[in-house]
């Protein structure tokens, strides 16, 4: 049974879901980074970074929430969670499911802390186009692969709802709003939430 490591009020929230969306048990392992609980030498021999989430499948140990969507979808493929190998569709699936970590994410800690950066420089560009574009592809809705709900949504979604509605460090959009009003819809999110809530 996968070992899902885990904090509340975290970027784990995504993992959480995500192993909901699955439907297949799991063990939550709590790892409470409000007490150092990711510092312990049991803890870093899992994630060195000393971050939440981590996955540990047996002897497989991963960490990075976009990592860790990817490798649970390809385990539990009965899921749907990710289109499968050769088919068109998992090209742009890619690129969502790290366009969270690789652009949503730098682009919410720009904003939040007004950091000048160069466009050219910064391997995300600028929050501006970063958001831009994201709101185009969302707008074409209802999922960001169009009818087909996956685990890049689970990504993006939990990026979303973090920036937007949890925080407001990023402002919203009507495509954003609509979106995460059908992400916070899932029953799996809601079961998610509800487990972070303690």
């Amino acid at each position: 049974m996968m070992q899902l490591y885990w904090s509340p009020r975290s970027r784990s929230f995504s993992a959480l879901w995500l192993m909901e969306e699955t439907g297949q048990p799991y063990e939550r392992v709590l790892t409470d980074i409000s007490t150092g609980a990711q510092k312990t030498a049991d803890y870093l021999a899992i994630n060195p970074m000393g971050k939440v989430p981590a996955l540990k499948d047996g002897e497989a140990t991963l960490a990075e929430a976009a990592a860790i969507c990817a490798y649970v979808a390809e385990r539990y493929p009965e899921a749907g969670l990710s289109p499968p190998l050769g088919d068109p569709l998992r090209a742009k699936f890619l690129y969502w499911l790290f366009f969270s970590p690789g652009c949503i994410e730098p682009a919410m800690v720009q904003i939040a802390t007004k950091l000048e950066m160069n466009s050219v420089a910064a391997g995300w560009g600028d929050a501006q186009r970063v958001f831009d574009v994201l709101d185009a592809a969302l707008a074409k809705g209802p999922w960001i692969l169009g009818k087909r709900f996956s685990a890049a949504d689970v990504a993006i979604g939990s990026a979303l709802n973090f920036s937007v509605r949890l925080f407001k460090m990023v402002p919203s959009r009507p495509s954003f709003d609509a979106y995460i009003d059908r992400c916070r819809a899932r029953p799996a999110f809601q079961r998610a939430e509800k487990i972070a809530a303690g």
